[in-house]
């Protein structure tokens, strides 16, 4: 049986028995649904703005809602992963996305759109967090990156096809039936994990007190390594979230390609970290994150300013897969380090799904703000702040292993 019983604080040693990668693959399904919700609404926001006669912006406050409340709420199920076990939490969490997933296609204004995708969020924010929770309680860190590798390939994936796969079916189903449709894949996936629970679960832990809680929060913090690693997986989220929540209105606007033309457009999007993931934290471990985090943030800025400059169709479409290459050597770094930052990982990758999560709300909110300025100046923005972050981070990380 592959479970993470004996894990101890030590998770380094060769004597722990470490569940195989296929274990990690089978958890990580509930993340990839959770991210295929999370933004298979990005690329038809004008469609919705067309449905509901409302304008663009307003409707792309949806993305906001689902991703502020997100990342709120994994604070909550934190603590209650460390006392209750993250499978179960995993499992509960997983539950309520699929009933109000499957309420949210009956909403009947845009209103009410954006209050069921808050709620999404509230209640979705258990399973993500909880499965980094999961990997860094079994996996020690040398095989940490590879184990992390191969979820954020699955996290890349579900926003991939999410974004693809939403758009093409909308074209053809209508966006109520979407929402439908990823309620029944969840509850496919629900079925998958009771099937496979004996793998997933773990002694309880002792959760902490609310005041100890504060406490680890501020010892995490207090940390050189934690401000820099917390402060670079802010902005980092910031600007891909803000970037691609409106790439789907980047295709529309500069090359006028309707649902399906969009889908297929962003389908490069999360190939690189289902394909790579594995590799790339392999290469991490090996080499270095040092190495790996600064370039993974100069391709993210690079392939951001060469979209705003508007090339032939086929080149933007290959930029969003060098795009999402970009996340796939940062984020799954950054959650190797902050496994190492408190013996209670389940407060640490808490604070980490927080701050990601409400990078990714920010993002999207800030992009949303400025995008009177044009769709191509808003990412030349954003573009140019990547690159400042990248030579910052060259100094930040250089004494990460």
């Amino acid at each position: 049986m592959n479970t993470c019983h004996n894990i101890s604080k030590n998770a380094t040693s060769t004597s722990l028995e470490i569940p195989s990668f296929t274990s990690v693959a089978i958890l990580s399904l509930g993340t990839f649904i959770i991210f295929f919700q999370g933004f298979m609404v990005a690329p038809i926001l004008p469609h919705l703005s067309g449905l509901f006669r409302v304008s663009v912006r307003h409707v792309s406050f949806i993305e906001p809602a689902y991703l502020l409340s997100y990342g709120i709420s994994t604070l909550i199920y934190a603590p209650l992963s460390d006392r209750y076990g993250r499978f179960k939490v995993i499992i509960f969490s997983l539950s309520g996305f699929i009933l109000i997933t499957a309420s949210t296609g009956l909403a009947e204004s845009i209103d009410q759109l954006i209050f069921l995708r808050l709620l999404t969020g509230l209640i979705a924010g258990g399973v993500a967090p909880t499965t980094i929770g999961w990997i860094g309680d079994c996996f020690p860190y040398e095989k940490r990156g590879h184990a992390l590798g191969l979820f954020f390939g699955f996290m890349a994936a579900g926003t991939a096809f999410g974004s693809s796969t939403g758009a093409l079916l909308t074209a053809f189903v209508g966006w109520r039936a979407l929402f439908w449709i990823v309620a029944g894949m969840g509850l496919l996936i629900f079925i998958v994990l009771l099937f496979n629970r004996r793998s997933f679960l773990q002694k309880k832990q002792t959760a902490a007190k609310l005041k100890n809680m504060i406490t680890e929060y501020y010892n995490i913090l207090k940390l050189p390594r934690g401000q820099r690693t917390y402060s670079f997986v802010l902005l980092n989220s910031m600007f891909h979230s803000g970037i691609f929540a409106w790439t789907g209105y980047y295709f529309f606007s500069n090359y006028h390609l309707d649902e399906k033309s969009v889908g297929l457009a962003l389908l490069g999007y999360g190939i690189p970290g289902l394909l790579l993931g594995p590799m790339i934290g392999k290469m991490a471990d090996r080499y270095g994150r040092n190495k790996i985090i600064p370039t993974g943030i100069t391709i993210g800025a690079l392939s951001t300013l060469l979209l705003a400059m508007h090339l032939p169709l086929p080149l933007s479409c290959l930029l969003v897969a060098t795009l999402s290459l970009a996340f796939d050597m940062t984020h799954p770094l950054f959650a190797a380090i902050i496994t190492t930052l408190s013996e209670r990982k389940g407060v640490a990758i808490g604070l980490f799904a927080f701050v990601m999560f409400m990078g990714y709300g920010l993002g999207s909110l800030i992009l949303s703000l400025i995008i009177n300025i044009g769709i191509n100046e808003s990412f030349q923005v954003f573009g140019l702040c990547a690159v400042l972050g990248a030579v910052i981070s060259i100094f930040a990380f250089k004494n990460e292993k």
